[in-house]
């Protein structure tokens, strides 16, 4: 009930109009970047992995002498892994300075990349020219203490020299490259070349490069989830999109090895009954149920299928840890893939990671229809649902004696709420302690023709003024280690059975999946999964949602249930005011504000590591709506019917925010900065009492603020 209520406020809140602050032109100038007054270069250990390689020990990623090796990453994709040698040297400079310590390389293997040579009839060569660009920017990269996850299948689609069955209606081949013994044959051999492929500027092949830190084998890729999502009932497709059901040839395929695999690990008996119950004679395969089967089906049926579809996905990673780990004898972690999907119990999908290095994550906060006529989201803000927030979606996920990294986040284009996204979740992660973040995504790094988000440009992060604003703080709070992690940790235990059986449990019941325990349990405390039969720690009382605290009284989450949620963060490394902050009443102990914007996002961090309160250089970074000119919303605001062009626009945050409890301050200067992080000439309006201070914000429009004591 509690939170039926919370999602029809949610609702009613989204049909809202966003406040009348007028919008400015703010797009995004890299070219000033070199002027930043954030400078994270010297938080990077160049060159990457000058000691040794990265390891998984302790549940924990560490560096070769102990310390913690905690990533702060962005994905580049497809071309923008290929780039010209010029424009990596900048992309790599970028990056250092943002204090991106590690790139995902991911889709790769797409046929919009350039990694296959595109002159054959086949996807079994590497193209040397792709390889020399990818080989010269690891190499640019690893000088500045940037190091490598390397993406292996992602979204290869095969040709006919290829000699892979259906090749024009298997698309991605998601389910398919788990059993299909050509495909599996495949990726065994494109992770050979790749691997084993030397670097002539590192002079190193991959496998035994130390610069590269994690090795992803496969990339949002699931049997058990095409099996709830019905897509293992065969269908052909003529343009397949990423989530087509597997081809019927392949569905018949799968339907032998069922058959196969029952006979040798149920008795006679049971696969008797297996048959009486689907309908079936006698002698006929057992089928396999729908998703809207699945309800009126035995205990005995719907576990016997999830325990075939576990055991595929567990030979698949078992014989690609094989591959890895002793033929080819790499040494960075390596993963199998990433618990993505939080509409479905997927922790036995989890379970199989767990026997690699570490376990990862995907998450987006409404996650746009990318493949629709016209770009559509919910737009509702996350700050109004806490119990389906980021933070608690991808808690699920961490398993008790394993690192844990996110790999894909986002708050994707054109939601107008994104301000808020990089803070929580950035705030949220350092509390649950996880290994590492990769935003999604960064690509070349290159401003637009016009200066907009251009079209269809969902994910790219590169181009928004508000999320670079964020990112940046972000990654000042997420080096200087700003927010302590949480007292407690709260250890949910699942047997085989609860396992097998919460797959078909209401997706009323996401993202956790745990019948009693209390959604808000993240956002209170640490929360790890651990998959045997040993009790439980006892389930932690239900948090209000008016005021959900962390354990550490650093976090807080607040007024959810009036939809005018405000999330704090009260660190002596960190100040934040996120979400409704205006008329809130919400203060922290060194920052309030006083805004005429009804939804933005305050974050207020050192540049020096030290506390708030005794700092020389704060960054104040003041966000609110960031968009395209131009830009059109249909009447629920759930629609673009224009997608708008450039100049990016954003709507300054205005007003006056306080700094109070400075110590020993004497004068305080304030600055806006540009898009990118460069001082601007003209100082904003400060009014100092004693040692707090008045900020006026708003003229000239900025997304960021140099703030500068003097004592």
């Amino acid at each position: 009930m509690r939170r039926q209520l919370l999602l029809t406020g949610i609702l009613a809140a989204g049909l809202s109009a966003f406040s009348e602050v007028a919008k400015q032109p703010f797009p995004m100038d890299w070219s000033t970047q070199a002027a930043s007054v954030v400078d994270l270069r010297s938080a990077l250990d160049a060159p990457a992995g000058k000691g040794g390689f990265i390891r998984a020990e302790g549940g924990h990623l560490i560096k070769p002498d102990g310390s913690r090796f905690r990533i702060w990453g962005v994905n580049i994709c497809g071309a923008a892994c290929f780039p010209e040698k010029e424009q990596a040297v900048a992309l790599a400079d970028q990056l250092a300075r943002l204090g991106v310590n590690c790139v995902r390389f991911h889709y790769m293997d797409s046929k919009w990349s350039e990694l296959f040579d595109k002159g054959r009839t086949d996807t079994r060569e590497l193209q040397g020219a792709a390889l020399d660009r990818l080989d010269f920017l690891v190499a640019e990269f690893k000088k500045r203490g940037i190091y490598a996850n390397l993406n292996l299948n992602v979204a290869r689609q095969y040709k006919p020299g290829d000699e892979v069955r259906d090749a024009d209606k298997l698309g991605f081949g998601k389910a398919c490259t788990y059993f299909n013994p050509r495909l599996i044959e495949l990726q065994h051999e494109y992770a050979r070349q790749l691997l084993t492929h030397r670097n002539p500027y590192t002079g190193n092949e991959y496998r035994s490069e130390p610069c590269v830190a994690t090795i992803e084998i496969v990339n949002e890729n699931s049997v058990l989830e095409g099996w709830i999502s019905g897509r293992l009932i065969g269908q052909d497709v003529d343009k397949p999109d990423t989530w087509s059901p597997i081809p019927v040839s392949y569905a018949e395929e799968l339907s032998v090895l069922y058959n196969a695999w029952l006979a040798e690990n149920r008795s006679a008996a049971d696969v008797a009954a297996l048959r009486a119950e689907a309908g079936v004679a006698s002698d006929a395969r057992v089928p396999w149920l729908a998703p809207a089967q699945f309800a009126k089906a035995s205990d005995a049926r719907f576990r016997t299928e999830a325990e075939f579809c576990i055991t595929v996905e567990r030979r698949f990673f078992a014989g690609m840890k094989r591959l890895l780990k002793e033929e080819l004898a790499v040494q960075a972690p390596v993963v199998g893939t990433s618990d993505h999907n939080h509409g479905y119990a997927a922790y036995a999908h989890v379970e199989a990671n767990a026997t690699f290095d570490f376990i990862d994550g995907h998450g987006y906060w409404q996650h746009p229809d990318v493949h629709g006529p016209v770009p559509s989201c919910k737009n509702t803000p996350m700050v109004n649902d806490p119990l389906d927030s980021l933070a608690v979606q991808l808690a699920r996920s961490p398993v008790a004696g394993r690192a844990f990294t996110v790999s894909e986040v986002n708050h994707p284009f054109p939601h107008e709420y994104a301000c808020e996204g990089f803070p929580i979740l950035t705030a949220y992660a350092m509390f649950q302690d996880w290994d590492g973040i990769y935003w999604f995504t960064w690509d070349n790094g290159k401003p637009s023709k016009d200066g907009g988000i251009p079209p269809r440009a969902f994910f790219t992060v590169s181009f928004d003024p508000v999320k670079v604003a964020n990112l940046m703080a972000c990654a000042v709070l997420w080096h200087q280690g700003g927010i302590a992690k949480a007292k407690e940790t709260v250890v949910r235990s699942y047997t085989s059975g609860q396992v097998a059986s919460a797959m078909r449990m209401d997706r009323k019941e996401a993202p956790l999946f745990t019948p009693g325990f209390d959604r808000a349990t993240p956002l209170v405390h640490a929360m790890r999964a651990r998959f045997a039969d040993g009790p439980a720690t006892p389930f932690p009382p239900a948090a209000p949602l008016g005021e959900i605290l962390s354990d550490t009284g650093e976090l807080g989450w607040h007024d959810a249930d009036k939809n005018r949620g405000v999330v704090t963060v009260d660190a002596a490394g960190a100040q934040g005011l996120i979400g409704y902050v205006r008329g809130s009443g919400r203060a922290t102990a060194h920052l309030a504000a006083a805004v005429s914007n009804d939804f933005c996002s305050l974050m207020l961090v050192p540049l020096d590591n030290r506390p708030v309160a005794s700092s020389a250089r704060l960054l104040l970074v003041a966000t609110a709506w960031s968009g395209n000119a131009g830009m059109q919303w249909d009447g629920r605001r759930r629609n673009l019917t224009d997608w708008g062009h450039g100049p990016t626009l954003i709507e300054p945050v205005t007003g006056t925010v306080t700094l109070r409890g400075i110590t020993g301050a004497k004068a305080f200067r304030a600055r806006p900065l540009t898009a990118a992080g460069a001082p601007a000439d003209a100082a904003l309006p400060v009014n100092r009492a004693d040692d707090s201070c008045v900020i006026t914000l708003g003229i000239p429009a900025a997304t960021m603020v140099l703030i500068e004591i003097e004592r």
